[in-house]
This record gives C-alpha cells, sequence and structure tokens, in this order.
C-alpha cells in the first residue's frame, strides 16, 4: 500500500466519522419510536459524579456509578440517523446469509416472529414467587396465580430446527411449589397449546390475539370453579376492525417481508360497562380518565394493540351495571389482560387492573377498601420472569 492510498484511505475513514457526527448533531432528537413503539433514550447529562474520581467521591460520602458513558451509548444508539433503515438493513442481511434470528426474534414458518425465551435467573424468580406467596398471605381474599405460556411455547414447532429456546413450563412447575397459600391457574398451559392450531397469537406482536385472550379466558374461569358459566366461543360474533397490525415483534426485529396481523374483537362494547383509568393531574390530585373497552382511535396508529382498553394504564377499573351481586375482582397483570377483560365482563361486577410498573400503593390496602373478592396475579412468563415491580405486592 502506497503512501497515497493510505492517506486516501485515512482521509475517508475521517469524512465518514465526521459525515456521522455532523448527521447527529443537525438531526433533531426524538422523544418515541413509532415503528419499535418505545421512548428513545434522551442525552444525558453530565455530573460531577461522572468525573470525579471514585475515592474522591467516597470520602464525600458519595459513589462513583459510571452510568454517563453506558447512558450516552444508549443515547447515540436510538438516535442514530436512519435508525430504522439500519435495523431493516441488518435483518435483510441476516436473511440472506441463511440466519433465521435477528435481535433475539426467530423467523419461523408459516412468516411468524416469535421471540426466544432464554433461560431465566432462577434466583429472580424464586423472589417474584416469594413476593406472590407473601401477599397470599395476608391479602384477606383467595390469591390465584397463572402464568400465560407464549408463542415460543405454544408454537413451538413453528422454531427454526435447532433454535435455542429455554422452557417456559419449568417456570410453571417452580410455582407449584413454592406458593403453599396460593390457587394455582394451571389449566393455561394444556388449552393454549391444545389450539396451537389456530391463530391464538399474533405473528408480528407478542401478544395473543383475542382467539387467544378467548382460550385464556375459559382455562381462567375453569380454574377459578366458574366453569359452569363459561360462555360458548359460538355465541359471539368475530368483528375484525384492522387488517394492518404490525406489532412490537415486527418492529423489534427488523424484519418487513411479512403481512401485516388482522385484528379482531368479540365482545361487542355495550353501554352497561364503563371503564375508568384512575390517574393524578400535576399537583398529586386523584383524577378519573374514562376509557373505553376498545378504543378505536389507535387503529390509525402504530401501537393498535393499545384499541383494548385504551392501552397502559396503572390503575384502571371496569364497572359492569346489572352485575350488581356478582364478585369484584382484582387483576394484576401485564398488557396480556388488556384483550382479556372483555370476556370476564359478563361474570363480575367489577373488575380492578393493577399495573404493578406504575402503581406503588398497598395492594392489600386496595383489597379492603375496594370490597375485593378475588385476586388473579397473571403475567406472561417472560414478563414475570423479569419483572422487578413484583415487590410491591409485599408493602
Amino acid at each position: 500500500m502506497n503512501k497515497r492510498y493510505a492517506r486516501f484511505l485515512s482521509a475517508l475513514f475521517c469524512s465518514s466519522l465526521a459525515l456521522v457526527f455532523a448527521a447527529n448533531a443537525l438531526t433533531p432528537d426524538k422523544e418515541f419510536s413509532q415503528v419499535e413503539n418505545r421512548t428513545l433514550a434522551q442525552r444525558p447529562k453530565l455530573t460531577w459524579g461522572d468525573l470525579a474520581p471514585k475515592n474522591l467521591l467516597e470520602d464525600k460520602g458519595a459513589f462513583y456509578t459510571g452510568s454517563f458513558m453506558a447512558d450516552y451509548e444508549r443515547y447515540t444508539t436510538d438516535q442514530f440517523p436512519g435508525r430504522d433503515g439500519w435495523v431493516a438493513a441488518k435483518a435483510w442481511s441476516e436473511r440472506l446469509m441463511g440466519k433465521r434470528e435477528n435481535n433475539g426474534i426467530y423467523f419461523c414458518d408459516d412468516a411468524t416472529l416469535i421471540s426466544r425465551f432464554d433461560e431465566p435467573d432462577w434466583a429472580k424468580v424464586d423472589k417474584n414467587l416469594g413476593y406472590v406467596e407473601k401477599f397470599a398471605q395476608s391479602a384477606g381474599v383467595p390469591v390465584y396465580f397463572g402464568l400465560i405460556p407464549t408463542q415460543a411455547y405454544a408454537w413451538k414447532d413453528k422454531l427454526p430446527a435447532g433454535a435455542p429456546n429455554a422452557d417456559q413450563k419449568g417456570v410453571a412447575d417452580r410455582a407449584g411449589t413454592a406458593m403453599p397459600s396460593v390457587k394455582l391457574a394451571q389449566s393455561l398451559w394444556t388449552t393454549l397449546p391444545g389450539h396451537a392450531g389456530e391463530d391464538i397469537f399474533y405473528r408480528t406482536d407478542h401478544h395473543w390475539t383475542s382467539l387467544g385472550a378467548y382460550y385464556g379466558y375459559t382455562a381462567l374461569m375453569t380454574d377459578l370453579g366458574m366453569a359452569d358459566e363459561i360462555i360458548p366461543l359460538e355465541n359471539y360474533t368475530k368483528t375484525t376492525v384492522s387488517d394492518e397490525f404490525y406489532g412490537t415483534l415486527f418492529s423489534t426485529s427488523g424484519v418487513r417481508w411479512v403481512k401485516p396481523d388482522e385484528m379482531d374483537t368479540y365482545v361487542p362494547e355495550t353501554e352497561n360497562i364503563t371503564v375508568v383509568s384512575k390517574t393524578y393531574d400535576a399537583k398529586g390530585n386523584p383524577v378519573d380518565e374514562p376509557r373505553q373497552l376498545y378504543d378505536e382511535s389507535y387503529l390509525e396508529k402504530k401501537d393498535k394493540y393499545s384499541m383494548f382498553l385504551g392501552g397502559q394504564q396503572s390503575l384502571g377499573v371496569v364497572k359492569i351495571a346489572g352485575n350488581e351481586g356478582k364478585p369484584k375482582l382484582l387483576l394484576i397483570r401485564d398488557s396480556y389482560s388488556d384483550s382479556l377483560v372483555p370476556f370476564l365482563t359478563p361474570h363480575f361486577s367489577e373488575i380492578h387492573l393493577v399495573d404493578l410498573r406504575y402503581n406503588k400503593q398497598s395492594t392489600r390496602e386496595y383489597i379492603a377498601k375496594n370490597g375485593i373478592d378475588l385476586a388473579v396475579v397473571l403475567y406472561s412468563v417472560p414478563n414475570f420472569v423479569s419483572d422487578s415491580n413484583l415487590v410491591w405486592l409485599g408493602k
């Protein structure tokens, strides 16, 4: 390599770095990615704790966190110009090289995307099971616990040959011996796989479909001792509300060659059902925000799954007029319950929905104050094994 060519390569490399730096500097930061349906990292603030030597800070009673560079790396990754295009290009390159995975998402049979389930941190699993057991011991009402198997379990036959996939059932089996005070809802593990040949999950999203939620409803009702009240599927009329749904797995994987999912509803919206999200204003005053079983305004957005109950909420209350005298249910849950709740409305007078990521109030006090008759802790397996908020159940 002669000197002229070496200088050319050096100049080209430096120019590329300068171009990327300039693009980063000139491109406005985004707060939210519609494609990935998540909040993007923002520019971190540099503090004295990020610069001072560790021993100096310890002398002053503080501790060096060293988090600035990690935060800044996340910021530059999230705000990289043309990020969505680069993620898609990476997925295409993986496919062209014969690989069947990108960003932890498998490219599976029937144009289906399935999130890989890795061996969980069993110490954390045991802690979370312990929090549920502690809650059940003092809740004052029967407490049921259910884990929802995901595509990686119910649709494991669709996975690429030899694809690493930890056994989700092992988590449910562990619960059987760790929580003597809890009533286990185990029927999900036979009901959902028993309908694996049907569209029980979306192909581009991690959630179950409304059909999958229906089968989840039948399993839960069975375990609650209310099997005789189950409404047969043929009594419902399926309504397709969208055929353009691209979910979280589509966004995360970078895959752009699969067709969108359809979204269906079965339970009609009726005037005797009211949905309220309980929040607080800027001054800390309680505010009741009206919601719906189905907020169809979300069908015009990327995050179409938030059509169910209007999406995330720390505390939601569903009341069903005419069901006075029926039990009041507390669901401590993740987002899978959003599409499950409509099927539960004929059987309860009130359904209270608590998301521990945002609601830190005492669950025991809430049960006593609102006259709750039974509580169900219901999570998908990946969400349960990774959740750090179940500690609030014991408060």
